[in-house]
């Protein structure tokens, strides 16, 4: 990670930081077990590219549907960390099961488990993170957030290959191992982490007696402008599994499979921070259209590898849209969301973009099965450069989003 100054260090908030390690020890968690588990569900379950895509996507899409109504819950009760402390104790709890799964259907109810928890968790964490967050350091916070959790993403994969190789290819010994850092991000959540103050000026006050699921549509334009090109941008990005199936393809041995997912990961967590910056200093414009041009060159670059070489760029390029998309576009919405509709924001942000992600890996998954996998990461690129052009149109017509 890059190195922080310490007028920066100390500004970002120590919630800020504890959230950052709870996410990577969830991620060290979640990865060890992501990483294996789109060849788990093809070797062994005997499951088409089709219903990967649709399983990858209904899940996210459950996690994007909860995190709504977590949002506006957060909002009501003003009470962040219980929200994200359920969440995070649910995602802990789906763990187990995935080396109890024989069979299709508990494989699925436990990502279902696990992505109902982070539903819960991601739009009352994001809220606290923009609840305390100091003015001119939202980007560098959901950066740095984003960075810690990459973290985890790197780690997460490499001890995955370390325990593949001891265990000469057990996979259901590295899907038991991966509940303990999920169960220590408990541990630090409840002691690490307080609940920061409630919002309490009179005119939050008298809106906040007023919140229900209905104000979802009362968001201002400027917040709903950032949804729908968080929708756009999500639509041309599917699932990670699809590149570990690429990279399988491509000839790459099954226990140094998770790599694919270190390098990525590595790149997305050099770069999170540094996009937080800059989105702090220069606005979104210019951060989210390199981030989106990044997606189509790696799409170009997976469609067209028949070697290492281009999967390698593939893999780079993605964990470089990653870094320049992701966390900005917390930021961006924390930017222009009310105090007190904060979390209701990030929870229509996150159903919003759940529904896109659903989409695009179905579209994925048929692509691949009908078409091929090359064509499938074609037409990413084209959508991703559909994307871009929309990128650089919204944020021209609307300065107070790009700003």
């Amino acid at each position: 990670m890059p190195p922080l100054s310490a007028r920066t260090s100390s500004a970002i908030p120590r919630t800020v930081w504890m959230l950052g390690i709870v996410s990577m020890l969830m991620d060290v968690s979640s990865e060890m077990i992501q990483t294996m588990l789109p060849v788990y569900m093809v070797s062994t379950l005997g499951l088409s590219a089709i219903w990967i895509g649709v399983i990858e996507g209904a899940s996210v899409t459950i996690a994007m549907t909860t995190r709504l109504f977590s949002g506006v819950l957060s909002d009501i009760f003003q009470r962040r960390k219980t929200l994200t402390l359920i969440g995070y104790g649910l995602g802990a709890l789906s763990k187990p099961f995935f080396p109890l799964a024989d069979a299709a259907l508990t494989l699925v109810g436990a990502k279902f488990l696990d992505r109902v928890g982070k539903g819960i968790r991601s739009a009352p964490r994001d809220a606290m993170i923009a609840d305390v967050a100091p003015p001119g350091l939202q980007g560098a916070s959901f950066g740095l957030r984003k960075s810690l959790d990459t973290v985890g993403g790197f780690l997460g994969p490499l001890i995955a290959i370390g325990i593949m190789l001891a265990s000469g290819g057990d996979i259901q010994l590295l899907f038991w191992i991966a509940v303990i850092p999920a169960f220590l991000a408990i541990v630090v959540l409840a002691v690490g982490v307080k609940e920061p103050a409630r919002v309490s000026d009179a005119t939050a006050r008298q809106e906040k007696k007023k919140l229900t699921v209905k104000d979802a549509v009362r968001l201002s334009p400027a917040v709903w402008s950032v949804i729908v090109l968080a929708v756009l941008m999500s639509g041309a990005r599917f699932s990670e599994a699809f590149l570990l199936l690429r990279a399988q393809q491509a000839g790459w041995s099954l226990a140094w499979l998770p790599l694919v997912v270190v390098a990525m990961h590595l790149i997305y967590g050099l770069v999170a921070y540094p996009a937080g910056k800059l989105f702090d200093r220069l606005g979104a414009r210019g951060v989210l259209a390199a981030g989106m041009l990044c997606l189509a060159a790696a799409d170009l670059a997976l469609g067209l590898a028949n070697g290492m070489p281009l999967l390698i760029v593939g893999i780079v390029l993605w964990g470089l849209h990653m870094g320049l998309s992701q966390g900005v576009l917390a930021a961006l919405v924390s930017s222009v969301a009310p105090a007190h509709l904060r979390a209701t924001a990030f929870g229509v942000l996150h159903l919003a973009t759940g529904l896109a992600v659903l989409a695009g890996n179905v579209l994925a998954g048929v692509l691949w099965e009908t078409a091929g996998p090359a064509y499938t990461f074609y037409v990413g690129a084209g959508l991703s450069l559909a994307a871009l052009a929309v990128v650089l149109f919204m944020l021209r017509a609307r300065p107070e989003a790009a700003a």
